[in-house]
């Protein structure tokens, strides 16, 4: 018998994020950090990789992650500032029986003037599920 599998594991967690600088009449710069990365095995058809957060991002933040994959499809940046529990947000879709390993994690993190200062940590957290 070989049952399903389907397991992802991330390398870490990112580095803090601070949005810090600005250009005098522009928006904030944004904070990225690309220095984790996961891994994907599953013996199944038809599955994707969600994203959520433990909270969502205050007011005038948001924060994106990207996962890239060289065996399915990645949505691209996406947006998960208000993806809580519930509310995840579809970030690679497409995978099928297969292995991806140490695909880039791209995270990033924005502010508008309105945000004020802010600190605070948050957890993401990727799952497989059906498409």
């Amino acid at each position: 018998e070989v049952q399903a599998i389907n397991e992802i594991t991330v390398s870490g967690n990112p580095g803090p994020l601070g949005v810090n600088a600005a250009t005098a009449g522009g928006a904030p710069v944004a904070a990225t950090d690309r220095s984790t990365t996961y891994s994907v095995t599953t013996n199944e058809s038809d599955k994707k990789i969600t994203a959520g957060i433990d909270t969502a991002m205050p007011t005038g933040t948001t924060l994106a992650v990207k996962l890239a994959s060289s065996k399915a499809t990645s949505a691209g940046e996406a947006d998960i500032s208000s993806a809580a529990t519930g509310a995840e947000v579809n970030v690679v879709t497409g995978l099928s029986m297969c292995t991806d390993s140490a695909q880039t994690i791209t995270y990033t993190f924005t502010a508008t003037p309105d945000a004020g200062v802010v600190s605070g940590t948050k957890t993401v957290t990727f799952t497989i599920v059906d498409a």
